[in-house]
């Protein structure tokens, strides 16, 4: 690995736009590799640490646990169908999220017009509203 091609830890950090305990708490989950430490000087982490950690960090924005950035990056030469089931099972998950989000959209959609409306501005009515009823 040539210098220019190799990063100090620190860079490699800077360059993923997270700090350098995010990059060794990635190590300690096995998530990248930690590289050999010369005898003298630093480690040097090659530009495939650098991608993989910009691939951790956008998985992450997408919604993936660590554990399961794990299980994406273990697939590697893993036949399609498991690919699919993991797929799919993430997508059910964020199909549910949505729906959720959706519903809580329209609670509050509804609890601002309710605001707008409101006949007396110093009693807020709508708070109470959102406890459960026994009716």
């Amino acid at each position: 690995m040539t210098e220019k091609t190799a990063l100090t830890i620190g860079r490699l950090a800077d360059s993923a736009g997270v700090n350098v305990e995010t990059v060794r708490y990635y190590e300690r989950r096995g998530l990248i590799a930690q590289p050999r430490k010369p005898d003298r000087g630093h480690r040097a982490y090659p530009r495939e640490t650098l991608e993989r950690l910009l691939f951790i960090k956008r998985a992450e924005k997408l919604g993936f646990t660590l554990e399961e950035i794990a299980n994406l990056l273990a697939l590697g030469e893993t036949p399609c169908n498991q690919v699919r089931e993991m797929a799919e099972y993430k997508l059910a998950g964020v199909r549910d999220s949505i729906s959720d989000l959706k519903r809580l959209e329209s609670v509050l959609t509804d609890l601002l017009a309710r605001c707008r409306n409101n006949p007396d501005p110093g009693h807020c009515p709508n708070v109470e509203s959102l406890y459960p009823s026994d009716k």
